[in-house]
């Protein structure tokens, strides 16, 4: 079996064979000051790949992933069955929801478990619009959604009736609380708003786009996908949201894992059918490993953010006015207001496909955009929203750092990503 310190590691450069230096497995590359990115580095060393596509996904942390194996083994009973053997998955359930709910300072019957981001918008949006369509079918979103929520609301404006009303965001990405007030009508039911964007890291001012709707009697889900882990976290009463998703995998939990908090007594229609699972809101045998991975990692890394501002920031900037010095570089989001491990830009005389097959061929792992949409001839609708220029659009470039991310990474993706550029442009 190969260990992770017999792994070769791959240097930044791409110097003669001379150069190079075999110690104990490792091969290093002697720099001279005319290639070194730091003076005070006589080796630069970096093991690839580089990893910077945490907005995507984070890998699972090893202590989340202890906690979910006994759930996988000794404790396997069906928590809806009456056997002792189900009474005892069904504790171990109502224990992490009781642990989540302090962590939250919510009530436990507010936390309904889910299997990640996509079901809690869509358990959001089609659960109150058609609990409420009595009422009324004005909805409000933006245009910068994830699809996870932009396309409930494309649905239900084709299929459904339901008029929506989509706010535009500025060149930055932000969402104007003065056009949510103009935009909320007497028939107006749900906002639904991001609380930070995936593709360029803009953060929204969402406690007062909720306050905004509270004033105004209209219930406030927000996407917080991207949030948890990244920016400070209280409690939920922090967004002044109704309706809150989460995300287990955007912060070192497993995949297909998440939850919404529905604030009581709200009790949306559900989406899937069967059993009387989750208090009758989502039926279907809950998985308890992805639970309890879930609440391990909340537990762990969202009372104090796993992804460090003061760690990652100096980092981000490194990184983009490295990549700024390339002529056709164009930084893409907020600069006062952007989660501080992600950094997006367009790249003039390139598309996000080819971007990002030449990053790849370069050991670096990136995004152009949305995990979701990876592989679509589509412009990124966040920045046709954005006002960037299509073809510009289509040319999105995404780093999104995490816990482990290093400076020598930084320099590495600086002095490939001229080069990519430089293949791909005519």
């Amino acid at each position: 079996m190969t260990r992770k310190h017999d792994r070769p590691t791959i240097f930044t450069g791409r110097p003669a064979v001379s150069n190079l230096r075999k110690s104990n497995s490792h091969y290093w590359l002697q720099t001279t000051p005319a290639v070194a990115f730091r003076p005070d580095f006589a080796y630069l060393r970096v093991v690839l790949p580089v990893y910077f596509d945490h907005n995507a996904t984070t890998p699972l942390d090893p202590a989340v992933k202890a906690v979910m194996l006994p759930y996988l083994d000794e404790i396997y009973g069906n928590p809806s069955s009456v056997h002792q053997i189900g009474v005892r998955a069904r504790a171990h359930l109502d224990e992490q929801r009781d642990r989540l709910a302090h962590l939250c300072g919510s009530k436990p019957s507010e936390i309904v478990f889910t299997s990640g981001g996509t079901e809690s918008n869509n358990l959001a949006i089609f659960g109150v619009a058609r609990t409420l369509k009595a009422k009324g079918r004005h909805l409000i979103t933006s245009s910068i959604e994830h699809h996870a929520a932009l396309h409930c609301f494309q649905y239900l404006a084709k299929k459904e009736g339901f008029a929506v009303t989509y706010l535009p965001v500025d060149a930055s990405g932000r969402i104007s609380p003065d056009d949510l007030a103009k935009a909320i009508r007497p028939d107006t039911i749900l906002v639904s708003l991001m609380a930070a964007n995936n593709e360029t890291g803009t953060i929204q001012p969402v406690a007062e786009l909720g306050a905004l709707c509270q004033e105004h009697g209209v219930l406030f889900h927000t996407d917080a996908a991207q949030w948890f882990g990244k920016e400070p976290f209280i409690d939920i009463r922090q967004f002044n949201a109704n309706l809150v998703s989460i995300c287990a995998h955007k912060f070192h939990g497993p995949k297909g894992s998440g939850a919404l908090y529905i604030q009581s007594p709200l009790l949306p229609d559900p989406i899937i059918f069967g059993g009387g699972h989750e208090n009758e809101r989502r039926a279907g045998t809950e998985n308890l490993p992805a639970i309890a991975g879930l609440v391990e990692a909340f537990t762990r890394f969202i009372p104090t953010p796993v992804f460090d501002r003061k760690q990652l920031q100096p980092l981000t900037e490194r990184l983009l006015n490295g990549c700024l010095a390339i002529p056709g570089v164009h930084f893409r989001g907020s600069a006062a207001h952007r989660l501080a491990n992600t950094i997006s830009f367009t790249v003039e005389g390139c598309d996000g496909i080819s971007l990002m097959a030449g990053l790849d061929l370069e050991s670096i792992c990136a995004s152009s955009g949305s995990a979701c949409s990876a592989g679509s001839l589509e412009p990124s609708h966040v920045m046709t929203a954005m006002g960037v220029d299509p073809r510009q659009a289509n040319a999105l470039v995404r780093f999104s750092l995490g816990k482990a991310s290093t400076l020598e990474e930084v320099e590495h993706v600086i002095a490939r990503f001229p080069e990519v550029v430089m293949r791909i442009r005519p």
